[in-house]
């Protein structure tokens, strides 16, 4: 701190510089009175919650995911209910201004566990304790055990749940005090894994028997690919570990289809039980029934992001020189480094211009140049208007962005900042292969012009599907004259036609148990799990007739199609477009691969290309009834 203020000039310190060995102080405000008298009632009603043990036990299953058998319950603590610290955040942060956490810690569990054995609940124990409160060393850990044998409750059926509140970094100290319970005859979790402090290092070190998922990845899963691969790859660690995982926060239907499909082996939240002091021993009839139901959960696509990576993935660290260096200097730094190409211009940390090795180069071979200029600031052959951008900036932002401005941008590259502050470079050539590698990977996974899945989820999606054993219907959909539309009325109209055509096989599927892709051109495929895909097809035939008016000039739709030539360059009558769907049954074990049924489902299309119009053709071949 003294450096600081020795730092300062006379007329902004105010006062003669300190020696380097002194130490500055600053006055601390004084604290309101009334701040004061608050915190003092705070701290003698916690005494009298703790003296007269006015706290109350909840209850929250965890489930079994595949089964929806209930197989513990997290015991949690509420404080009165009508007083601030009713809430478990606030009482625990009043007991630890007033050094109580230990105290106020064991007290909730005590309670926790004569109501867990008071209530007869089925299962096991999910016990909170916080690594605070199991590194302090005078901390009696004996009691636990001693509760719990009061209780009368098997110390097999308790699993102590580390609930991270503060940063943990003694983890050697730690190891030893789990080391400590699992003697006693725990097991370990750990809660809120993402989001504690130090989480992912506490499963390392201590190689808990569960593991705890943090909402935040829980919540809307079922929308979020991103979501989704964190939480995959959690269970593939937890895999490799024997852990078991448990999904916090389940809040709907589709969440918990998904996270059971992904492997997760438990899950908990609002939508299978909420917190109770009388806790359900069955999860409600919903969510049995959903469990029992057959079938996969359909799995958000990447793709179809609207945020793609940001520009910081392209950052070098490229050294800067500030608007004093002269011409002379620069030239000297171009001369010591032929791999530099561009040098940033940077005054304070903001980013004035970039300094190009050729220009300077040519600039100096010209005659008297250099006798001129040499001396001077480099601004003078500095562009002055470089491209920059903050380091959160989308790659296809700024893609678009490059390719408005000026060719020499693309040559001499961007300027990252971060709150306008020079963070480095990024090159035109980097930009260009991200881009390339990212539309070689959606042209893959997702359709550009519908940004539906393409052929590699889809395939994926049939494997799962002939994988879970489950009956499904499987629908081909293809345009009818599509090629002369397109070539009448022009590429961009066909374009139309597509996304909406896309959209509407999307607005009448079940997004939780149907998939819709797009294989390529004008064809989609519909993997249909809903008992009523049938009239979800009649929908879509409706609604693609009545909408199909708008595609044509009033002269061809009232004559019912129109003159274009055919590939021997004759002039041919074509009709006006109709949507054929094809659709085959599937059920458990009829077929196994995609390969397989991508052949049954061509030539169920086929079939439906030859009715006229719009059309449903469902291939009867492999049962005798629908």
């Amino acid at each position: 701190m003294a450096s600081i203020v020795n730092s300062l000039p006379l007329a902004l310190s105010g006062t003669r510089p300190a020696p380097p060995s002194a130490t500055v102080t600053y006055l601390k405000p004084p604290v309101p009175a009334a701040v004061l008298e608050e915190d003092e009632m705070l701290r003698l009603h916690l005494n009298d919650i703790i003296a007269q043990r006015q706290l109350s036990a909840l209850f929250q299953p965890i489930i079994q995911m595949q089964t929806g058998e209930i197989i513990a319950y997290e015991g949690l603590i509420r404080g009165p209910s009508d007083s601030p610290l009713h809430a478990p955040m606030n009482l625990f942060k009043v007991a630890r201004a007033n050094n109580l956490t230990v105290q106020v810690e064991h007290l909730c569990r005590k309670v926790v566990l004569e109501r867990f054995a008071e209530l007869k609940l089925p299962g096991k124990l999910f016990l909170n304790v916080s690594p605070e409160c199991l590194l302090q060393r005078d901390a009696p850990h004996g009691e636990t055990l001693e509760y719990i044998q009061q209780a009368g409750i098997d110390p097999s059926r308790v699993i102590i749940e580390l609930t991270e509140n503060q940063p943990t970094y003694d983890y050697e100290l730690m190891r030893d005090a789990v080391l400590h319970y699992r003697n006693m005859g725990f097991q370990i979790a750990i809660d809120d894994l993402g989001e504690g402090f130090s989480s992912l290092r506490l499963w390392s070190e201590l190689r808990p028997e569960f593991v705890k998922i943090d909402m935040h990845f829980i919540q809307g899963i079922n929308n979020d690919p991103v979501k989704l691969q964190f939480v995959r790859s959690i269970q593939e660690i937890a895999d490799q570990s024997n852990t078991l995982v448990i999904a916090e926060g389940i809040e709907t239907q589709a969440e918990l289809l998904v996270l059971r499909d992904l492997g997760v082996a438990f899950g908990q939240g609002y939508h299978l039980g909420r917190p109770n002091s009388q806790p359900a021993k069955a999860v409600p009839a919903e969510v049995a029934k959903a469990l029992a139901r057959n079938g996969v959960a359909v799995y958000p696509q990447h793709g179809n992001e609207k945020n793609g990576a940001s520009i910081l993935k392209l950052l070098h660290k490229v050294a800067a020189v500030p608007p004093s260096m002269s011409n002379n200097e620069v030239y000297e730094i171009f001369m010591r480094e032929p791999k530099l190409l561009i040098i940033p211009v940077v005054e304070e940390g903001q980013p004035l211009g970039l300094i190009s090795r050729f220009d300077m180069i040519d600039h100096f071979a010209r005659p008297y140049q250099r006798e001129l200029y040499g001396k001077k600031s480099c601004r003078i052959f500095m562009d002055s208007k470089p491209l920059i951008a903050d380091k959160d900036t989308s790659l296809q932002d700024l893609s678009f962005t490059m390719v408005q401005a000026d060719a020499h941008h693309l040559f001499n590259g961007f300027i990252i900042t971060e709150n306008g502050q020079y963070l480095g470079m990024g090159t035109g050539h980097d930009l260009m292969r991200e881009i390339t590698q990212m539309q070689i990977t959606a042209a893959r996974y997702a359709n550009p012009l519908t940004q539906l899945p393409g052929n590699v989820p889809i395939n994926e999606h049939i494997d799962r599907l002939l994988e879970s054993g489950t009956r499904f219907w499987v629908c081909y959909c293809d345009l009818d004259h599509f090629k002369p539309f397109n070539d009448v009325y022009g590429y961009r109209r066909g374009d139309d036609v597509i996304q909406r055509t896309g959209k509407i096989l999307t607005d009448h599927c079940d997004p939780d148990r149907d998939f819709v892709g797009h294989i390529g051109g004008d064809d989609f495929m519909i993997l249909f799990q809903s008992e009523d895909w049938e009239a979800r097809c009649q929908a879509i035939l409706a609604q693609f007739s009545l909408g199909a008016r708008d595609y044509y000039s009033l002269e061809d739709w009232e004559r019912g199609g129109y003159l274009s030539e055919d590939r021997q360059g004759k002039k041919v009558f074509y009709s006006l477009m109709s949507l054929s769907l094809g659709a085959i049954k599937v059920e458990a074990h009829q077929y196994y691969s995609h390969h397989q049924i991508a052949t049954a489902a061509t030539e169920a299309k086929k079939q439906a290309k030859k009715i006229h119009g719009n059309s449903l053709f469902l291939d009867r071949r492999q049962q005798q009834a629908r």
